[in-house]
């Protein structure tokens, strides 16, 4: 039998898209994907149907690193209603309680956001995509089942009150990956007495990537009409990009030939830790490596 013929273009590069609102991140991977007619697309780390911003892309090798973004750090702006919880922790939810926001002052909220700093444990909401028994929990929570998630550790490395407009508020959050912004939302107002909810989310940088250079279907859509394809591979960032504060290692032609087998080599003037970025003797990112106790570099990844 032979083998399936492999359908669209081998699309190279990372795409920082801008997820609209009201869309699953698969499905607007899919119409990325189709736009470009890529045959391998995928986006590193799923955002919520409410929430909009940046959603990078990775086609084709840049796909081997998605993993190494979706570790990463992330920046989020999100606008939190107090005296309400719902059944999702933000507005799509059925309305499950309301209660009084009178005694909370801004100088009270101050204060019960320090309280958040760092690393903290999480409980992982019933709307999320971790799975239990091979079954995504959204989809049991769906029909009406609840069953019971360990906390995680998660760290909130800087957590900013940009203003306040009651009964809501607005943060800037910075926070490790895994973190959920509905549960820091309803801890945050079980933590004044009032319970909260999530009214609006927008990530705004993973790892290296900020938002101020994203794009949305609609510039995308304007690149493929004035230029076609060319113009949309134009936009695309190189697949090192996700890695840049990681150290590079340069190889000559004979260690590049024996880290493509599979074997660690030995860099003059390589990192003596840490992961590290490969380039060939032709200044080709070529993929991860990894330095070993004894000083030697060992492929990890390879692109």
């Amino acid at each position: 039998m032979g083998r399936r013929r492999q359908r669209g273009r081998n699309v190279q590069g990372i795409l920082l898209f801008d997820k609209p609102l009201g869309e699953s991140s698969n499905k607007a991977l899919q119409k990325v994907k189709n736009l470009y007619y890529a045959s391998k697309a995928g986006h590193t780390g799923s955002l919520d149907p409410l929430a909009t911003g940046l959603l990078p892309i990775c086609f084709g090798g840049a796909t081997k690193v998605s993993a190494f973004l979706l570790d990463a750090d992330k920046r989020y702006w999100v606008r939190i209603k107090l005296g309400e919880t719902t059944s999702t922790g933000d507005s799509e939810g059925e309305l499950l309680a309301t209660r009084p926001t009178d005694a909370v002052t801004a100088e009270g909220l101050s204060a019960a956001l320090q309280g958040f700093l760092g690393e903290i444990e999480q409980v992982p909401p019933m709307y999320s995509a971790l799975k239990h028994q091979g079954e995504r929990l959204y989809k049991l929570a769906r029909d009406g089942v609840e069953v019971e998630r360990k906390p995680r550790r998660v760290t909130i490395h800087e957590i900013r009150l940009l203003g306040c407009e009651w009964p809501g508020f607005e943060l800037e959050v910075h926070c490790s990956k895994g973190t959920y912004i509905r549960t820091l939302a309803e801890d945050i107002g079980e933590a004044l007495g009032c319970g909260a909810h999530v009214v609006g989310l927008r990530r705004t940088q993973v790892g290296p990537f900020s938002g101020e250079n994203m794009l949305d279907m609609e510039a995308l859509q304007a690149a493929a009409e004035q230029g076609g394809r060319d113009a949309l591979d134009a936009l695309l960032l190189p697949v090192d990009a996700a890695l840049t504060s990681w150290p590079a290692v340069h190889l000559n032609s004979d260690s590049s030939f024996y880290l493509r087998q599979g074997q660690a080599v030995l860099v003059p003037k390589a990192p003596t830790e840490g992961r590290v970025r490969l380039y060939d003797d032709q200044e080709n990112f070529i993929g991860v490596g990894e330095v070993l106790d004894d000083g030697r570099v060992a492929p990890k990844r390879l692109i």
